[in-house]
């Protein structure tokens, strides 16, 4: 579902006006108009405001706000305000708040002090959620609605009895018996054998090891418990207003909520990103969590936070340079983001993010941070025609969040430094490179679409997940530590790769976890060596077409095959430092353009973005001749990119 109601790109960012006296909000909208805001989102943290007492509403500030918004041209992206309670209602139902998992209930007096499976809190939350329906469903302004925030950020889990009773509740459901549950959580260990579902309660503090099983259940309850959260409100939203989308700002690639799931739920993906100015290569981890946003529904999505400059949450909050803001917004446009909005529009005075920046900073229209904003805002113009565009990608690469949960759960792994993210990123890194559009899926999809999947880890692997791979009919490349464990976290039949077994060509002896400071070679069949630092395995080929491309070198493995090919499907029991070798063997049909280092070339159909993530300028050689949206120019052959600059290539013809 496309925001309809407002063309082009959106441009914008939230916008709190009851943090400011009356008479500052005509030379806010001013503003905007001048800056070519589309779009503010609204009312985010205003539950108090908005009803002061249960049942006393006092919206009379926020019509004004939105008659004003209209008047000048901006749509609102209209919050229920339900991210934090209002202290009348945490003063009448303390228990609405959260506890820890030491028992220790938290206190009112910052933002998101909820518990999930509140019957309490739900109930206020669909009726304030109705209310503002009700009032302003055919306000002019209205252009999408927002729920909640950042869910999961400060509050995932709750260990209070409401929530103690829900997860009783959702076991009983997912599990149907006490038995089958005692099956699924293998409770034979350590004496942990149940006779009723009101003996379960959330895995607290305990004196030792948690059972991960149970964890694994604790992990998808408190995913599912938000999602019920916000699918509460949806209902009421589309209850009163039908046709207007819904969404939640994610988070990137959060470990704490199943956003396949999530995305289904809403009818437009928006995310909050935050790339560090510090570090030279975060923009190769933010465009692999824009590529998840783009594939959670397969289609444009939002940017709907992002810092202008500095944030106020790390331990140094550096700034960004001159040209980052724009290159940085030019970036999720380029990894399909339909706009790019902002925290926030105006810098707060007061409060824990004082000193986080905005479009419209302390010092005013004065300030290179507004000659940014305004800047942005042209350019945004001048992409228009880029919203609503595709991006087609030939790799996937696969995450599941059932996985990713087993995968690192605490005390119970041969090794505690396989982290998810980084397995992604050792992938996709190389591949963004190549300026080779990638796609992220779920292990269950259907694959066959792609050229290369490439699994960096599914320690968790079902038989269908197992089909889903084993249908795939391009180049399939599955890492190390996959197929150990079925879905209530015990090892399959036989040990890893379980059900991969005979897609791979090969069954795992034992895991071979490397020490601190310790290294095994790997020597590719060609002739290059690699180095694992982390992990390996010991593997034995089981296939009679199985191929040994790599073969460990030196050290106890000595000999055994460390990289192995059955077929389509390639196997690596380790982590190498450099997947060049391995890479170079699969992606031999998928096209890649040759860009210098720390160029990033990114496609959306007839759309070529080049982006210079570099300090110095950079030459790099155009694919085709082509009009820059942004200079307004035609370009042809070698170019120079500036620092921090880019170029928006219309191709035209056959790209």
């Amino acid at each position: 579902m496309r925001l309809t109601r407002v063309p082009g790109l959106l441009f914008g960012g939230d916008y709190n006006p009851e943090q400011w006296p009356e008479e500052v909000w005509a030379e806010d909208v001013r503003l905007m108009a001048e800056a070519g805001v589309t779009m503010a989102t609204v009312a985010v943290f205003s539950w108090s405001r908005l009803e002061p007492a249960q049942g006393v509403y006092d919206f009379g500030w926020l019509d004004r706000v939105l008659d004003l918004l209209h008047e000048h041209g901006v749509s609102a992206d209209l919050a229920t305000a339900t991210a934090t309670p209002p202290p009348w209602l945490v003063r009448a139902h303390p228990e609405v708040m959260p506890v820890d998992a030491h028992g220790v209930r938290l206190e009112f007096g910052s933002r998101q002090g909820y518990c999930p499976s509140s019957p309490i809190f739900r109930e206020h939350t669909v009726r304030l959620a109705t209310a503002i329906a009700t009032r302003y469903a055919e306000h002019p302004a209205l252009a999408m609605w927002h729920i909640g925030n950042e869910y999961a950020d400060h509050t995932l889990e709750c260990f209070c009895p409401e929530s103690a009773r829900h997860f009783r509740a959702w076991l009983q459901a997912r599990y149907g018996t006490v038995g089958a549950l005692n099956a699924a959580w293998g409770t034979s260990c350590w004496g942990q054998h149940y006779t009723g579902f009101e003996q379960i309660e959330p895995p607290r503090k305990a004196p030792g090891p948690v059972n991960p099983a149970q964890l694994l259940d604790w992990r998808r309850f408190c995913s599912d418990a938000l999602l019920e959260l916000f699918t509460a409100e949806r209902d009421a939203l589309r209850e009163v207003t039908p046709a207007v989308p819904v969404t939640t700002n994610f988070m990137s690639i959060l470990h704490g909520l199943d956003y396949w799931s999530w995305a289904a739920a809403e009818d437009l993906v928006s995310d909050d990103a935050y790339p560090d100015p510090a570090d030279p290569e975060s923009h190769v981890a933010v465009a692999l969590s824009y590529d998840l946003m783009r594939s959670l529904k397969q289609r444009p999505w939002l940017l709907l936070e992002s810092a202008p400059s500095a944030v106020s949450w790390r331990e140094v909050n550096v700034p960004k340079p001159p040209g980052m803001m724009r290159l940085h917004s030019l970036q999720a446009v380029a990894h399909g983001a339909d706009g790019v909005m902002f925290f926030q529009w105006r810098q707060a005075k007061y409060g824990p993010e004082k000193f986080h920046s905005a479009l419209l900073p302390h010092g005013g229209t004065a300030t290179r941070g507004w000659q940014d904003t305004l800047r942005l805002g042209a350019d945004l113009r001048r992409l228009a025609e880029v919203a609503g565009t595709a991006t087609r990608a030939e790799v996937a690469l696969v995450l599941g969040w059932d996985s990713w949960w087993g995968l690192e759960a605490p005390e119970s792994m041969p090794s505690n430094r396989l982290r998810l993210k980084e397995l992604l990123l050792a992938w996709y890194a190389p591949l963004h490179a190549r300026g080779i559009a990638v796609d992220l899926a779920p292990p269950d999809r259907d694959l066959s679409a792609y050229r290369v999947v490439i699994v960096p880890n599914l320690y968790l692997c079902t038989a269908q997940q197992a089909k889903a791979l084993a249908s795939v009919t391009g180049e399939l490349v599955v890492g190390p530590f996959s197929g150990v464990v079925d879905e209530s976290d015990q090892v399959h039949d036989g040990g890893a790769p379980g059900p991969l077994r005979e897609l791979l060509g090969v069954a795992i002896d034992e895991f071979w976890p490397l020490a601190d400071g310790v290294t095994q070679r790997v020597r590719h069949a060609g002739g290059d060596v690699g180095l694992a630092r982390t992990w390996a395995e010991w593997p034995r080929v089981v296939g009679d077409a199985v191929e040994v491309l790599a073969r460990y070198e030196g050290g106890d493995l000595d000999g055994l095959p460390a990289t192995t090919r059955n077929g389509n499907a390639t196997y690596l029991s380790c982590l190498l430092d450099d997947l060049t070798p391995v890479l170079d063997r699969v992606l031999h049909d998928v096209p890649a353009l040759d860009v210098p280092l720390g160029v990033e070339a990114t496609r959306r159909e007839n759309h070529l973005f080049l982006l210079n993530h570099t300090s110095t300028p950079q030459q790099v050689a155009l694919p085709q001749p082509g009009r820059d949206l942004l200079s307004e120019t035609d370009l042809r052959g070698v170019i120079t990119l500036a620092a921090r600059d880019a170029v928006v290539l219309r191709i035209e013809g056959d790209t």
